[in-house]
């Protein structure tokens, strides 16, 4: 099945983590949506959201082909019914061909919440390692973060990239 991920899933290290047989098909974008950092985490701080705007906006994200008995696995991490819900979606390949695909939108909302520090590098990372636009980047680096108080999930968070950049 096709997933699209546009936040922290869009990092290849990250999403085989947590399910072994994500593939990536392309990146793509998500019309008549924006990249948020407002969803509600369990951990008190920020996710992100591509969150429903004007016929300009738009999310780019990575569309990937998972196993079906994965999505399960994914549901469950995501916390499909606790913050995000599934939504099918129409995704634009670089072509400018339409492609249907599973992602998860925020019903949790919070905009006073930022990200951990952890969370926007792995949203980062999966940015750059797709060649997202050096302006898109830019935007998702200018999101204020802030540092975890639980520096162990801050180092097993990152553990998956080796040394850590920073």
């Amino acid at each position: 099945m096709l997933y699209f991920a546009y936040g922290s899933n869009m990092s290849v290290k990250r999403l085989r983590a947590r399910i072994s047989s994500a593939r990536v098909v392309c990146t793509a974008t998500l019309p008549g949506h924006e990249l948020r950092f407002h969803k509600h985490g369990d951990d008190e701080s920020a996710k992100c959201d591509a969150a429903a705007a004007g016929a300009a906006a738009e999310v780019i994200g990575v569309l990937y082909d998972i196993h079906t008995a994965d999505k399960v696995i994914l549901d469950k991490i995501e916390g499909v019914g606790a913050g995000y819900e599934q939504k099918t979606v129409t995704v634009m390949l670089g072509i400018g061909m339409p492609m249907e695909a599973m992602t998860y939108v925020a019903t949790r909302i919070n905009p006073d919440l930022k990200p951990f520090v952890w969370y926007k590098e792995h949203v980062l990372r999966g940015a750059r390692e797709h060649g997202l636009p050096a302006t898109y980047i830019d935007f998702i680096n200018a999101v204020e973060a802030m540092t975890d108080p639980r520096p162990e999930r801050h180092r097993k968070e990152v553990a998956i990239y080796g040394v850590p950049r920073w």
